[in-house]
């Protein structure tokens, strides 16, 4: 797989930069249903169920070899409420005990 299919398939599916595990299967599930050939939508814009289960198996081969960190700034780039709670928890303006 290259970065440019990577992109390719994000696009098919219409996801963003930063997302779950959970929001990728369930716009993967949103566009199966609207454009299975069940449903009677043709797709119009060269977008069919090939590809789009295409961009998806692209997508989860990606995620298979990602490596995950579990580092503390990437925790708190994950968790953007729990940086500010650590960065003023002890501000008494924010409610921080002194």
């Amino acid at each position: 797989m290259t970065f440019q299919e990577l992109q390719q398939s994000l696009h098919i599916l219409g996801l963003e930069d930063r997302m779950t595990m959970q929001q990728i299967k369930d716009r993967h599930r949103e566009l199966v249903k609207q454009y299975h050939p069940d449903s009677g939508n043709v797709a119009d814009d060269g977008i069919g169920i090939q590809r789009i289960n295409a961009a998806y198996q692209v997508i989860a081969e990606y995620l298979e070899s990602y490596r995950f960190s579990f580092a503390e700034e990437e925790f708190y780039a994950q968790n953007p409420e729990e940086n500010l709670r650590r960065q003023f928890m002890d501000d008494p303006v924010w409610g921080g005990v002194r």
